[in-house]
């Protein structure tokens, strides 16, 4: 068998294969519960072979959304919803779901991408305050933020401890902190967001002070028997960034607090950032790095990487631990099932495929000519 296809255990989380869906954000909640959209997007995913499904971003708080669209987790009526949401996949699919749990900092109180680019939300068209580590904005033209003093960080650092208790409640198996992609747990960790001066700021040490709280915090609360991970910048992609070796640093802290995994990422905490060539496995190097410095503790490699073999070789070279897609699957739903076929002879190797479309598994037919699932 192939190690793509081979169990693993993430925590207290026993997973059939070592596919992971990665969070995207959809940006169609209403009010931030979840709608028809989402039933079908992630029902979708529940079947198609990989380990474990991540739902999206999911605001801990209503000023941590990216944009009005972003589902979120801080009432009871999103609860609920995420709740009917793995009740009724689970009627057809043992895949178990997890949740990012996130704050946008000062990239938050934005439209959704399709509209204005994604650009800031305008004072007219619902624009809220936003909070991050310094008073700097993400780019020309967008808002300033408020710079977040004790208070804000008590307050933030018990709706994430709410949120994952909502998780729990909901059925989730898996929670992930959202410490990537320039939002707020990573402005703290990178320079390029925080210029604190105080014991926040500064040093590796201040800069990851505040997000460490917040993952003590939420193991604390978050039940052993499951997994909890955090996703992390390996760079920014611009001088002065953090650096790979720094995130080998936190991932180590956080794995001493108890955290079961890290998922490994990189960018968009500065708009001028210049990603030299997004190659296949372009992040992969840094997932690496902090696998070398963590051997014990599970990492996610993810970026750009969408063939069987690549992704193979990506764990059997110690490389990572396990896999994330996000576009492959959007394009291949059916990703996993082809993968395992590929690589071990059966699309059955990742998990059954429903037997309502048992039909089409394995099967030659001629538009499968036009893919190669094997490179």
């Amino acid at each position: 068998m192939s190690l793509l296809f081979s169990p693993i255990k993430v925590g207290g989380l026993e997973l059939r294969n070592r596919v992971v869906v990665a969070p995207m954000c959809q940006y169609s909640a209403v009010d931030g519960v979840i709608q028809p959209w989402h039933w079908q997007h992630l029902g979708a995913l529940a079947i198609s072979g990989a380990g474990v499904v991540i739902v999206e971003a999911s605001g801990v708080l209503p000023e941590g959304r990216i944009s009005p669209g972003d589902a979120g987790i801080w009432n009871e009526e999103q609860e609920a919803a995420f709740a009917r949401l793995i009740r009724d996949t689970a009627s057809f699919s043992d895949t178990p779901f997890g949740i990012q749990l996130a704050h946008a900092g000062r990239k938050a109180s934005t439209h959704k991408p399709w509209i204005e680019k994604g650009g800031p939300l305008a004072p007219g068209q619902g624009a809220w305050t936003t909070y991050a580590p310094s008073a700097v904005p993400f780019t020309e033209g967008w808002h300033t933020p408020e710079a977040l003093d004790q208070a804000g960080m008590d307050a933030i650092v018990e709706a994430f401890v709410a949120a994952a208790k909502r998780a729990d409640r909901a059925g989730f198996q898996l929670v992930e902190l959202h410490g990537a992609h320039g939002y707020l747990i990573s402005e703290f960790l990178s320079p390029v967001a925080n210029k604190r001066t105080d014991e926040f700021g500064g040093t590796l040490e201040n800069r990851m002070r505040f997000p460490l709280r917040i993952a003590e915090a939420v193991r604390a609360a978050w039940p052993r028997s499951k997994a909890l991970g955090m996703r992390l910048n390996g760079s920014d992609w611009v001088e002065g960034g953090i650096t790979p070796e720094e995130t080998a640093e936190v991932s180590a802290r956080l794995q001493a607090l108890g955290l079961d995994y890290v998922h490994i990422s990189s960018g968009a905490n500065a708009a001028g950032a210049k990603i030299p060539g997004r190659e296949p496995g372009y992040q992969v190097a840094f997932a690496e790095t902090v696998k070398h410095r963590c051997p014990d503790l599970t990492v996610i490699a993810v970026g750009m990487i969408a063939g069987a073999h690549q992704a193979e070789a990506i764990l059997t070279e110690g490389k990572a631990d396990m896999i994330a897609l996000a576009r492959a699957l959007l394009d291949d739903p059916r990703w996993p099932h082809h993968a395992a076929e590929a690589l071990d002879g059966g699309p059955d190797k990742a998990s059954p495929w429903p037997v309502q479309y048992q039909r089409a598994a394995g099967q030659a037919w001629p538009g499968r000519a036009l893919r190669d699932f094997a490179g």
